[in-house]
Protein backbone atom coordinates (compact mmCIF):
# COMPACT_ATOMS: atom_id res chain seq x y z
CA UNK A 1 0.00 0.00 0.00
CA UNK A 2 1.63 3.53 -0.89
CA UNK A 3 2.70 6.14 1.79
CA UNK A 4 1.21 9.40 1.34
CA UNK A 5 4.31 10.88 1.98
CA UNK A 6 8.09 10.15 1.79
CA UNK A 7 9.94 9.56 4.82
CA UNK A 8 12.37 12.21 5.18
CA UNK A 9 15.47 12.00 8.10
CA UNK A 10 14.64 14.72 10.48
CA UNK A 11 10.73 14.85 9.78
CA UNK A 12 7.76 13.74 12.50
CA UNK A 13 5.34 11.38 11.08
CA UNK A 14 1.98 10.25 12.36
CA UNK A 15 2.11 6.34 11.77
CA UNK A 16 -0.46 4.31 11.70
CA UNK A 17 -1.15 0.34 11.23
CA UNK A 18 -4.06 -1.47 11.53
CA UNK A 19 -4.43 -5.71 11.48
CA UNK A 20 -5.99 -7.57 8.48
CA UNK A 21 -9.76 -7.26 8.42
CA UNK A 22 -9.92 -5.62 11.49
CA UNK A 23 -8.85 -8.87 13.49
CA UNK A 24 -7.81 -8.38 17.24
CA UNK A 25 -4.74 -8.38 17.91
CA UNK A 26 -4.41 -7.59 21.02
CA UNK A 27 -6.27 -9.78 23.95
CA UNK A 28 -4.93 -9.81 27.17
CA UNK A 29 -1.94 -7.44 28.47
CA UNK A 30 0.80 -9.52 27.32
CA UNK A 31 0.15 -8.92 24.18
CA UNK A 32 0.43 -5.31 24.66
CA UNK A 33 3.29 -5.36 26.69
CA UNK A 34 4.74 -7.15 24.00
CA UNK A 35 4.47 -4.63 20.87
CA UNK A 36 5.76 -1.67 23.58
CA UNK A 37 8.72 -4.19 24.58
CA UNK A 38 9.22 -4.10 20.43
CA UNK A 39 9.18 -0.34 20.57
CA UNK A 40 11.64 -0.22 22.76
CA UNK A 41 14.26 -2.91 21.55
CA UNK A 42 14.13 -1.89 17.73
CA UNK A 43 14.65 1.67 18.43
CA UNK A 44 18.66 0.66 18.84
CA UNK A 45 20.16 1.59 15.66
CA UNK A 46 22.19 -2.07 15.90
CA UNK A 47 20.25 -4.72 18.00
CA UNK A 48 22.16 -7.27 18.98
CA UNK A 49 20.82 -10.45 18.14
CA UNK A 50 17.02 -11.51 17.30
CA UNK A 51 14.62 -10.05 19.64
CA UNK A 52 13.63 -13.58 20.81
CA UNK A 53 16.86 -14.70 21.57
CA UNK A 54 17.98 -11.69 23.32
CA UNK A 55 14.32 -12.04 26.02
CA UNK A 56 15.41 -15.60 26.66
CA UNK A 57 18.89 -15.06 27.13
CA UNK A 58 18.52 -11.88 29.41
CA UNK A 59 15.57 -14.51 31.83
CA UNK A 60 17.86 -16.98 32.01
CA UNK A 61 20.72 -14.30 33.11
CA UNK A 62 17.92 -13.27 35.55
CA UNK A 63 18.02 -9.65 33.69
CA UNK A 64 15.20 -8.11 33.38
CA UNK A 65 14.60 -6.81 29.66
CA UNK A 66 14.46 -3.02 30.30
CA UNK A 67 17.32 -2.28 32.58
CA UNK A 68 19.51 -4.92 29.84
CA UNK A 69 17.80 -3.06 27.04
CA UNK A 70 18.96 0.74 28.63
CA UNK A 71 22.76 -0.80 28.78
CA UNK A 72 22.70 -1.62 25.49
CA UNK A 73 21.37 1.42 24.02
CA UNK A 74 23.47 3.70 25.63
CA UNK A 75 26.11 3.20 22.93
CA UNK A 76 24.00 3.50 20.28
CA UNK A 77 22.62 5.83 18.34
CA UNK A 78 18.52 5.41 17.83
CA UNK A 79 16.77 4.74 14.27
CA UNK A 80 13.97 6.98 14.99
CA UNK A 81 12.06 9.40 18.45
CA UNK A 82 9.19 7.93 19.77
CA UNK A 83 7.23 10.70 20.49
CA UNK A 84 3.64 9.55 21.62
CA UNK A 85 1.89 5.94 20.66
CA UNK A 86 -1.61 4.26 21.12
CA UNK A 87 -2.08 0.82 20.74
CA UNK A 88 -5.57 -0.20 20.19
CA UNK A 89 -7.11 -3.94 19.92
CA UNK A 90 -7.00 -4.10 16.25
CA UNK A 91 -4.42 -1.42 15.48
CA UNK A 92 -1.73 1.10 16.34
CA UNK A 93 -0.62 4.96 16.41
CA UNK A 94 2.66 6.07 16.63
CA UNK A 95 4.27 10.05 16.23
CA UNK A 96 7.86 8.89 15.33
CA UNK A 97 10.74 11.41 14.00
CA UNK A 98 13.02 9.62 11.97
CA UNK A 99 16.79 10.01 13.17
CA UNK A 100 18.24 8.20 10.60
CA UNK A 101 18.04 7.57 6.59
CA UNK A 102 15.22 4.56 6.32
CA UNK A 103 14.91 4.55 10.47
CA UNK A 104 11.07 4.75 10.20
CA UNK A 105 10.77 2.19 7.52
CA UNK A 106 13.00 0.12 9.38
CA UNK A 107 11.69 0.16 12.95
CA UNK A 108 8.41 -0.56 11.85
CA UNK A 109 9.48 -3.66 9.88
CA UNK A 110 10.97 -5.21 12.75
CA UNK A 111 8.25 -4.13 15.31
CA UNK A 112 5.25 -5.31 12.99
CA UNK A 113 7.21 -8.66 11.89
CA UNK A 114 8.37 -9.49 15.06
CA UNK A 115 4.41 -9.35 16.68
CA UNK A 116 3.30 -11.20 13.80
CA UNK A 117 5.97 -14.02 15.08
CA UNK A 118 5.43 -13.53 18.64
CA UNK A 119 1.02 -13.47 18.00
CA UNK A 120 0.90 -16.73 15.57
CA UNK A 121 2.93 -18.52 17.19
CA UNK A 122 0.64 -17.95 20.55
CA UNK A 123 -1.98 -18.49 18.59
CA UNK A 124 -0.94 -21.31 15.95
CA UNK A 125 -1.51 -19.22 13.02
CA UNK A 126 -0.18 -18.77 9.55
CA UNK A 127 0.25 -16.04 7.49
CA UNK A 128 0.31 -12.12 7.69
CA UNK A 129 -1.52 -10.22 10.46
CA UNK A 130 -1.35 -6.45 8.97
CA UNK A 131 -2.86 -4.90 6.46
CA UNK A 132 -0.37 -3.92 4.26
CA UNK A 133 1.81 -1.87 4.55
CA UNK A 134 1.78 0.93 7.28
CA UNK A 135 0.65 4.72 6.49
CA UNK A 136 2.62 7.61 7.61
CA UNK A 137 0.73 11.37 7.52
CA UNK A 138 3.83 14.49 7.76
CA UNK A 139 3.31 16.45 10.83
CA UNK A 140 3.86 19.66 9.65
CA UNK A 141 3.80 21.93 12.53
CA UNK A 142 4.15 21.97 16.38
CA UNK A 143 0.13 22.39 16.78
CA UNK A 144 -0.39 19.82 14.55
CA UNK A 145 1.66 17.59 16.59
CA UNK A 146 -0.11 18.95 19.42
CA UNK A 147 -3.52 17.82 18.34
CA UNK A 148 -2.22 14.74 17.27
CA UNK A 149 -1.24 13.66 20.28
CA UNK A 150 -4.56 14.29 21.75
CA UNK A 151 -6.32 12.66 18.98
CA UNK A 152 -3.98 9.50 19.98
CA UNK A 153 -5.00 9.77 23.65
CA UNK A 154 -8.44 10.07 22.98
CA UNK A 155 -8.93 6.97 21.23
CA UNK A 156 -9.45 4.45 23.93
CA UNK A 157 -12.54 6.68 24.84
CA UNK A 158 -14.20 7.99 21.35
CA UNK A 159 -14.11 3.56 20.83
CA UNK A 160 -15.76 3.34 24.24
CA UNK A 161 -13.17 0.54 25.25
CA UNK A 162 -12.79 2.94 28.34
CA UNK A 163 -14.70 6.07 30.09
CA UNK A 164 -11.34 8.32 30.34
CA UNK A 165 -8.36 8.17 28.75
CA UNK A 166 -6.47 7.62 32.07
CA UNK A 167 -8.00 4.40 32.43
CA UNK A 168 -6.52 2.78 28.88
CA UNK A 169 -2.93 1.74 30.17
CA UNK A 170 -1.73 1.46 26.73
CA UNK A 171 -0.63 4.87 25.73
CA UNK A 172 1.30 7.40 26.14
CA UNK A 173 -0.98 9.68 28.12
CA UNK A 174 -0.21 8.44 31.65
CA UNK A 175 3.40 9.66 30.36
CA UNK A 176 2.59 13.21 29.42
CA UNK A 177 0.94 13.73 32.65
CA UNK A 178 4.16 12.70 34.76
CA UNK A 179 2.68 9.27 36.28
CA UNK A 180 5.70 8.34 38.07
CA UNK A 181 4.41 4.64 37.74
CA UNK A 182 4.47 4.70 34.21
CA UNK A 183 7.55 3.35 32.50
CA UNK A 184 8.87 6.14 30.01
CA UNK A 185 8.93 4.79 26.37
CA UNK A 186 8.45 8.25 24.84
CA UNK A 187 10.50 11.55 24.03
CA UNK A 188 9.28 14.38 23.26
CA UNK A 189 11.95 16.92 24.17
CA UNK A 190 13.08 19.68 22.20
CA UNK A 191 9.50 19.12 20.56
CA UNK A 192 6.56 19.62 22.87
CA UNK A 193 6.55 21.20 26.46
CA UNK A 194 4.26 19.62 28.52
CA UNK A 195 2.52 20.83 30.93
CA UNK A 196 0.42 17.48 32.89
CA UNK A 197 -2.44 19.61 34.54
CA UNK A 198 -2.65 21.64 31.48
CA UNK A 199 -2.40 18.91 29.15
CA UNK A 200 -4.99 16.85 31.01
CA UNK A 201 -7.91 19.90 30.59
CA UNK A 202 -6.44 20.17 27.02
CA UNK A 203 -7.49 16.27 26.31
CA UNK A 204 -10.53 15.64 28.65
CA UNK A 205 -12.58 18.93 27.27
CA UNK A 206 -12.27 16.67 23.98
CA UNK A 207 -13.34 13.64 25.50
CA UNK A 208 -17.11 14.04 24.71
CA UNK A 209 -16.64 16.13 21.39
CA UNK A 210 -13.97 13.23 19.53
CA UNK A 211 -16.87 10.48 20.59
CA UNK A 212 -19.43 12.48 19.01
CA UNK A 213 -17.38 13.32 15.74
CA UNK A 214 -16.09 9.44 16.14
CA UNK A 215 -19.83 8.61 15.28
CA UNK A 216 -20.20 10.36 12.20
CA UNK A 217 -16.72 10.66 10.40
CA UNK A 218 -14.16 7.83 10.34
CA UNK A 219 -11.17 9.15 11.72
CA UNK A 220 -9.00 6.72 10.18
CA UNK A 221 -5.55 7.69 7.99
CA UNK A 222 -6.96 6.95 4.56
Amino acid sequence: MPRKYPLVTGEVYHIYSRSIANFKIFNNDRDFQRMLMLFYYFQMENPPTKFSYFIRNKEAEGIGFFPAVDILAKDQSKIVQLIAYCLMPTHIHLILKQKSEQGISKFMKNVLDGYTRYFNTCHQRKGPLWEGRFKNVLIESDEQLFHSTRYFHLNPTTASLVKKPQDWEFSSYLEYLGDENQRKFCDYDGLLEINPKQYKKFVEDRVGYQKELGKIKNLRID
